[in-house]
């Protein structure tokens, strides 16, 4: 565990050295087949107009009846932007803590597992964007329905990002 959080903390850390842009934001979750509701934070890195790297933690609540954490990265790509919205598709890794797995009647139940999640959603172009996204967990065969809120950082009023780069602002092109 301690070296999946120090491989998470590297990447994230070396992407947002790099990153013309970032912002960060939280969502409420909810899984369909556990009937279980959570919420999440996250950190998305724009090296271009068109992916980006997004760093995340999910927790299933206690009074769910799967009691559970995520922890990952995934990979999100723009693939059709429409007026003010952006569609796009999301891949996601991630460490999964399952901590009532005793409680489970499943064979084979065990605290720590893997996962690998696919899915789509779809953003505006705001300095505040709320997102909406739907995934399956291909591990669990579950799908999970995400409604959350990004800020983007260095965003100017228009909803375009500015960055400064050798000491001149500039447009950032994943916000035009």
């Amino acid at each position: 565990m301690k070296i999946s959080i120090s491989i998470l903390q590297l990447l994230f850390f070396s992407f947002l050295v790099n990153a013309q842009n970032i912002g960060a934001g939280a969502d409420g979750v909810y899984n369909f087949q556990t009937e279980s509701v959570g919420a999440g934070a996250r950190v998305n890195i724009y090296p271009n107009n068109k992916l980006s790297f997004v760093p995340q933690f999910t927790y299933y609540f206690g009074f769910n009846k799967i009691q559970e954490y995520y922890l990952g990265l995934g990979l999100e790509y723009k693939i059709l932007p429409v007026n003010k919205f952006d569609f796009y598709v999301i891949g996601h890794g991630a460490y999964n803590s399952w901590l009532n797995y005793k409680e489970s009647a499943m064979k084979g139940a065990k605290q720590t597992n893997w996962n690998l999640e696919f899915g789509g959603g779809v953003t505006t172009r705001k300095c505040l964007r709320p997102f909406l996204e739907y995934r399956y967990n291909l591990k669990f065969r579950e799908t999970h329905l995400r409604l959350g809120l990004l800020y983007i950082f260095g965003c100017s009023g228009n909803g375009s990002a500015i960055f400064k780069k050798n000491g001149n602002s500039k447009l950032c092109p994943a916000y035009n």
